[in-house]
This record gives structure tokens, sequence and C-alpha cells, in this order.
């Protein structure tokens, strides 16, 4: 962290020099205030500079007076103006582009939106500077296409067409051209290691599948965030901004977030930027007490009652089961273990508030060094990104993330027609521990499970022979086992906590280690200068991932595991027909992974503009994507209690082993006290769950179904898109879209059940696996696979703005979304779709309502959904929110005020099960040279 204060003292050391011959000026926008940045650039003469952090400039040039400079920025109406003097001032104004905007993301090649031939939503620097949410980043969500899954306050995952979880491996996110996506976890930590709020330049998202161009993982969606370049956008700038959350479980509580940047043009052919970013606050508190434990009897209170966001209660076994161990032993009658109901009973857990401090940090900083040797585009960037801190993220379990570290180291070399990087990604876990087994293990460190639940069926025979009911004599077991637990804040729990969160055994702690690397390297070259006839581009990409997390997540226990994938991709697009109305784009790619067989992407695209000014534009695509398994499909290695994580990697079947139990049952009938599985067993003798639940409700041995459960390789999606974008006017923009996706191998995961001993193609009457099933001898897996069944998705949305009375503006989007697939087909299969079928935006706002004054409004809804994951199922409400912001520009300080606030005059909603609710979030902040 040193390093980024001395390159920040430097920036306010080092001195401008003026040179003779030159003309000085400022450059302003229409409020006053100055605008870094900005190109300034003599008329047929090679001079040129660019303005500073107090939009002034000094420009040398041969010319004498009177000549004329282009002032330029983006997202500004460059001007052209006459110089007769030595000094100059010139206020441009905010360019009224709507859907001529340039993007690069479609087609890897600068177009403008209108001819862009897939669907893309663009961030620019007016919308994140207008943006209501306190953050960039959370504005995103008012976006048409993107939907959030929020884990945290600091922890939002995009969604985009849905199929996602908070761990969206099926939506690739760029920062700078590299991929912020764990290199372990194999999706984005929402914006840890992304861009600060004074550093983003504009954001674009492409909402549909990208594989033909981006390669694996751009499957349902891509985010491009690019930084300002210092050599455009030199400068101090700082912001600071506090407010308060409010949630009904964590109360009010302060926030507060800091950040500066400072970028300085010390030659023509050398630049440098820094950026240091602070946020503090306290979490949105998971407090979510239904109980998700089975319940047979209808019995209240359950006495296997597991809440959902209580943790250690999900360790559970029979009590009948427990007395006939103690009549075993001679602790009890036999005749005793009659009065023992065969019920499961569950240990009392800890509420998530007691097991994590949900207090949330975040430190973002970068570094970056810019070289342009010659007088053109031609650059080379050095560049260093770091994210730290803590938040909550939400996946089979729940999961503290502590001092969690996160950086990227990359070398660029780029010009107009050409780029080539190469960069690495490392992450360390740091204190992150998983809260589940946090909650056992405390408990275990207390009593042990076998003693508390031999205490329980003590205290239960005990008072039933005193004449207790059932439910009298559960509330006698528990309070008797539960004699010397630790409460919640003591120092006995606290010293146990502490133990058990430093521990990488999960047998007795919680802590999980993860040192993983990424190695990524691509380039790509544009012919367009050699080639006129149409423009052609090849590129291609290799890439390494290192998993190294000494058997915490992967089965890597004997030293860390490596495996490639490579790719390459050709396109070529050419208008064509009378006044170059038909664009065509067709490319091609093809991928190999290490473990997988190749994979071709074709892309073809038309987009034809019709009307006299070609604003007219209608697009038609057809692509296909693939997404490759990720690591943890692959090689993950995890016990998370009542069932295992398996990946599905051929090598990983044989590294992933375990020792269970049998019953004394089970002993009775001959076999050993405990026997070891490994990944064949779970992947090749083992039963559907469902059709094993089914057998326990009815006893029809007819009903079981063997899993036979295929390793898993790289799920396929061909996606159809049609559009139309129009400017009617020069205010009113419109723009449609539908899209059907067809899915094939869709990856999944599958809970299995594995009898301890016997066949599962033998269900004779001397069945070993059917006595294992009815003794409780039996193990859950969860494993890695393809869905048999075809899946198929279909959507469409409408966005429209208009300007209705001078800078005054009004836009609203609506989205449709909804999937089909046959369950008789695959009855494991779990779509995990998490996508509300409507949703409707609008957004109301005039940055120049009156001198130095503007403000925005958003409002958003959504129809009820069903959540689907590997934590927890169920329906997510309809919930309406609206956010607001108002802002005054200082100019004589060059600066802007906002207050602004989120979910206001609503009540707190979800839109994870399992995860905290979000509550209400207001905030004031002040931003100097923005």
């Amino acid at each position: 962290m040193k390093v980024y204060f001395l390159v920040l003292s430097l920036f306010f050391s080092v001195g401008l020099a003026v040179a003779q011959n030159t003309v000085t000026g400022k450059v302003t926008d229409a409020n006053g205030l100055p605008l870094p940045g900005a190109t300034i650039s003599v008329v047929d003469n090679e001079s040129s500079t660019v303005t500073d952090e107090s939009g002034s400039f000094s420009l040398t040039t041969s010319k004498k007076p009177p000549f004329q400079i282009t002032v330029s920025m983006v997202g500004f109406t460059s001007q052209t103006v006459s110089v007769a003097g030595n000094k100059v001032t010139v206020r441009l104004i905010e360019e009224e582009t709507l859907l001529n905007e340039v993007v690069v993301s479609a087609s890897r090649t600068p177009e403008r939106i209108l001819e862009s031939p897939v669907t893309v939503e663009r961030m620019s620097s007016a919308d994140i500077k207008a943006t209501t949410a306190a953050t960039f980043y959370d504005g995103l969500e008012n976006l048409k296409e993107v939907h959030f899954n929020t884990s945290s306050l600091s922890f939002k995952s995009i969604n985009t067409r849905g199929f996602a979880t908070v761990a969206n491996t099926r939506f690739l996110q760029l920062v700078d051209g590299m991929d912020n996506s764990s290199p372990a976890l194999n999706f984005v930590l929402g914006n840890l290691i992304g861009v600060s709020d004074i550093d983003v330049a504009s954001v674009e998202l492409l909402p549909g599948a990208s594989s033909a161009l981006y390669g694996a993982n751009a499957f349902n969606g891509i985010m491009f965030m690019n930084s300002k370049n210092p050599f455009n956008s030199p400068g101090i700038s700082a912001y600071y901004k506090r407010g308060e959350t409010i949630q009904d479980a964590a109360g009010i509580n302060p926030f507060f977030d800091f950040g500066i940047r400072a970028a300085y043009v010390f030659t023509d052919w050398f630049a440098a930027k820094a950026n240091v970013s602070y946020m503090e606050a306290t979490e949105w508190i998971a407090n979510d007490r239904r109980d998700v434990g089975t319940n047979l009897q209808s019995l209240d209170p359950n006495p296997n009652y597991d809440g959902l966001n209580l943790y250690g209660d999900e360790v559970s076994t029979n009590i009948k089961d427990v007395g006939r161990s103690l009549a075993a032993l001679g602790v009890i009658s036999p005749a005793a273990v009659n009065l023992l109901p065969s019920y499961n009973v569950a240990r009392t857990g800890y509420e998530e508030r007691d097991l994590n401090d949900s207090d949330i940090k975040s430190v973002k900083a970068d570094f970056s060094l810019h070289f342009r040797p010659f007088k053109n585009d031609f650059e080379i960037i050095l560049q260093h990104k770091l994210g730290f801190g803590n938040t909550v993220y939400q996946g089979a379990n729940r999961y503290a993330l502590r001092n969690f570290e996160m950086s990227q180291t990359k070398i660029e070399v780029k010009a107009n027609n050409f780029f080539w990087r190469a960069y690495m990604t490392t992450e360390d876990a740091g204190d992150s521990y998983d809260m589940r087994f946090a909650a056992w293990n405390v408990n275990r460190a207390w009593k042990a499970d076998n003693v508390w639940f031999g205490q329980y069926a003590g205290a239960y025979i005990q008072s039933t022979l005193a004449g207790a009911t059932p439910a009298q004599a559960h509330a006698a077991g528990r309070a008797t086992a539960d004699s010397g637990r630790f409460l919640p804040g003591s120092s006995e729990f606290n010293e146990a906590l502490a133990r058990v969160t430093a521990d990488p055994n999960l047998t007795t702690g919680a802590k999980f280690q993860d040192q993983s690397k990424l190695y990524h390297s691509d380039l790509n070259y544009n012919f367009k200068d050699m080639i006129k006839f149409g423009e052609l581009m090849v590129g291609g990409s290799f890439r390494r991932y290192e998993m190294n997390s000494n058997g915490t997540i992967f089965t890597d226990f004997d030293g860390p595991i490596t495996y490639d994938e490579y790719g390459a991709y050709t396109q070529f697009s050419k208008k064509l027909l009378k006044e170059e109305r038909l664009k065509f784009t067709g490319s091609v790619r093809y991928d190999k992974s290490q473990n997988f067989d190749g994979f071709v992407s074709p892309r073809v695209a038309f987009v034809y503009s019709a009307g006299a000014t070609k604003k007219h534009n209608f697009r038609l695509s057809y692509q296909t994507g693939f997404r490759n398994p990720t690591t943890q499909d692959q090689y993950i290695g995890l016990d998370l209690g009542p069932f295992a994580l398996i990946g599905s990697a051929p090598d990983n079947l044989n590294r992933y082993t375990e020792t269970r139990t049998v019953s004394a049952a089970g002993q009775a009938a001959g076999q050993p006290a405990t026997v070891t599985l490994d990944g064949n067993d779970a992947y090749n003798n083992s039963f559907t769950l469902a059709s094993v639940q089914q057998f326990s409700a009815t006893g029809d041995v007819s009903v079981l179904q063997v899993a036979n459960v295929d390793l898993v390789k790289p799920e396929r999606v061909t996606a159809f898109e049609l559009g139309y974008r129009t400017v009617v006017g020069d205010d009113f923009a419109i723009d449609i879209n539908g899209y059907y996706n067809i899915y094939n191998d869709f990856l999944n995961q599958a809970r299995v059940i594995t009898p301890l001993y016997g066949s599962v193609t033998d269900l004779g009457p001397t069945s070993q696996s059917l006595l294992a099933l009815i003794n409780g001898d039996r193990r859950v897996f969860q494993v890695y696979t393809n869905s048999k069944t075809e899946v198929t998705s279909l959507g469409f949305g409408i966005g429209a703005s208009k300007k209705i009375y001078k800078d005054y503006e009004i836009g609203v989007n609506y989205n449709h979304a909804q999937f089909e697939f046959d369950q008789a087909e695959d009855p494991s299969f779990i779509p995990g779709f998490n996508t509300p079928k409507h949703r409707i935006k609008g957004s109301f706002g005039n940055p120049k309502a009156f001198k130095n004054f503007g403000f925005n409004m958003n409002v958003r809804w959504n129809s009820e959904y069903l959540w689907q994951s590997s934590f927890a199922d169920g329906m997510v409400p309809e919930n309406t929110v609206f956010d607001a912001q108002i802002n005054y520009a200082i100019p004589s300080l060059k600066a802007v005020l906002k207050v602004g606030g989120t979910n206001l005059f609503g009540s707190d909603y979800i839109q994870v099960i399992g995860a905290g609710e979000i509550g209400k979030q207001w905030y004031a902040s002040v931003t100097i040279n923005p």
C-alpha cells in the first residue's frame, strides 16, 4: 500500500513546465465546472494537449494567431473555436447521444450502438454521475435486462436472462480487459476488485451469449467496465460519502465511503494514475428463522427444528437409534428403547449474527503506468489492481469472507488495430470461514454430538416414565442436553469461535484456505488498415487455472491442481446494398479445455438501417455459446455435513474419500463399524434422491431408481435474437428486443444417495443396499453432471426514453422472461432460473433543472419468482423499490454535492432466499473534480 501513497505524493509535487509560444485556456461544462481530460488540438497541425484537473490547458504550436482549435471530450459536443490571442475559454455542452453512442463490446470494434448486431446496454459517464444508487455498480440494477442477486450489502451478482444464483458462472465481467472472476470460484465477486466511482469511464453490457468472440463463460452475458486513461483524464479527484443503512434485523447503522484518484501526464509519452477507495458499513443481517427441517408428525415445537439462518441445528439424528446404541453399551435397558420415538432430533443452533460480526470493509487500490512512445495511439500499459475486505457469500453454505484479498497484474500493448494483454489473478481467502461449520464445531467444543444426543435420550426416557407428554419430554431432553452450552457473546463462546474459525480442519474447524491463481493472455488484430473490402479481425487466448486450497475446497491436499484452456477466433464484417444500409457480421471461435473436447462457436448477424437518415435499425442474430465446467464442477471435494460436494473430473473421483460410521443395526447385520466411500461410489453406486424419499414414505421398493450419473461436460446454448432501435426526432429513443435460447447438456447439480454397503443394482430379498437404506446407513452427495433434458428460454424487452420538456427526461423499460423443460425427462433436474417473469423500471430526472441543480429518480418492480439453490429454495415476493437523488454543483470549488436514498418508502425485501433482507440506505456525498 505504501507505493500507492508514494505515487500520490509525486503527483502533488511535480510541476508543469510552460513552453513559449503557447495558448492557455480553460474548458468547463454548461454549469461552469472544469472538465479535466478534454482534448485540445490545433486544426491542420499535429499539436495537441489535454486539460488538467482544473480544466486548464497549455498548448504549444508553431502557428501564430489567428488559428483554430478543436476541443473534444467523450459525452460532450466537440467545438471548433478561433484563437486570436494567447488565452481562450471554452464551454462544452453535453452531447445528446441517445442511441447514437459508440460501443466496442458487441463486435470488438467501435460502432454506433444503433448498428450493434446484438442487444447492448450502456452506462455513460453522465449516467454514472446521475445514478440514484450509493455506487455506480449498484446503479447497474436500473439498466434494462439487469436483475441483481444480492448476497450482501457489498456483494451483488448480476443476472441477465436467468439461470443464475449468487455464484453466477454464466456471466463474465471484464475490467480494463481483465476477467474479474475468482480463480477458485469462477464467478465475479461484485465490484470487489473493480473500478471506483471517480475512475469509471463507461460500462457496456451484452445480456446474451457472446462465446463466439469472448469464449467460455460469456454464456448468458458479459459486462465491460472501462476506467479512465490518465492521458485523457489527468488531475486529482476525490469523493467522500456518508450515510446510514436501515434494516429491521440490523437496526440503523452508519456507513462511509471515501476515494481519491490522481492522474498526471508527465510528458507527451508518459502518464500514470493511482486510485484508492475505502468503504465501511454494516451487513444486511440474514435473519430468516423459517424451519426447513423435517417434521413428519407436525410437532410444535419441532424437535428437528432447522432454522434457515441458524446453523448447528443441521446436526440431526434419529433418537431411537441413539437409544439402541446406548442399550448396546449397557447404559439403558433394551425395554427403555421402546419409550423413544423413531424421530429425528436436531442440536440447538446459533443465529448467523452470533457467528459473524456483520462488519463490512472494502478497500480497492490500483496503479498504472502508461507509455506512448510514438506520436500516435500506440500505448503500453502496466497495471496492478488490489481489492480486499470483508463480505458475505452464499453458496451451498453461508461464508464469512474475512480479510479476503484478490489482485490482478497486467501488461498490455495496444493501438487502434490490435491489442495484446497478459495478466495474472491471485486470491487469498485470508481469515474466511464457513458459518455452518463454525456453528457445528462450536457446539462440539462444549459437548460432543454423541454425548449431547445421549443426554437428550436419557432425559426423554426419564420424563416419559414420570408421566410427561411427548412435547414435555422433548423439552426436558433439550434442556438437559443443552446444559453447559456456550451462550453467544460469552467469553467461552468467543474463545471457541475464534479457535474454530482459525482451524482449517473441517472436522474441528471452519476456516477455508485458498491461494488459487489464474494466468491469462489474449490478443486481437484488426486488418482494417490493410483490407478495404470489409473488416477482418483475428484473435486468440490462453488460460491456466491453478487451484490451491490445501484440501479445504478442492481435492488438492497433495499440492496445487492445474489445467489449461485455449481458443482462437476470426470475425468478418461488411456493409452491403445501396448506401451501405445492410451490415453483415460473421464470426467463429474454437475453444479447447484440457479435460474436454474442443468446441466451435459460430455467430451470424445482420443489421438493416432504414429511413432517410438510417435511424430505424433492425437486427437479427444467430449464435451459439458454451460454458466449460468450473473448477468446482471438476475438482471440488467438500464435506458439508448433511451432504458432500464431489466434482466429476475423472481423476477427482479417486481423489475424494471419506469414512462413514455404520449404524448399530447395520453392524448387527454383519457390516463393519466404518466404511470408506469415494467419488466413484457417488457417481456409480447411488439412487436418485427423489426415489429414496418416495421409498421412505411408501416402503415400495419398485420406486427406487438408480441415479446413472454421467461425468460433466460443457453445456451448450443456441441463441436467436431480433431487435429494433430508433431515435424519433432528436430525443425519443426506442429499443426493442426478443430472444429464444435452446440449452443442451445444461450443467446441473444433482443430489444422490449412496448406500454405505451393497450394490444399487441388487434390490432382491437379500439386498444389502436396501438394508442400508432401511437402517439409515446412507450418504447424500451433490454431484456435477449435465441434464438430459433440453431447456428453452425466451424473453423480450422494450425500453424508451423521451425528453418531455427542456432537459426533463423520462424513461421506462419492461422485460419478460420464462423457461420450459420436461421434468419427466430428468426428474432430478433443478433449473435455478431465479428470475422474475415480469420486470418494469422507470426513471425521471434532469441534470440541469435549474442553475447548478439536478435530480434523478428510479423505480423498479418485479413479479414474484421461485428461487432455487443448493442453500435454500423458496418464493421471492414481488416488490417495488424507489430510489432518488438530488445534486448541486459548486463551480468555484469544483465540487458537486449529492444527497440520495434507496428503497425509499419501502419495506425490507429479499432477492436471494437465505440472504439478508435489503433495507433502506441514504447518503450524502461531496465529489471534487468529478
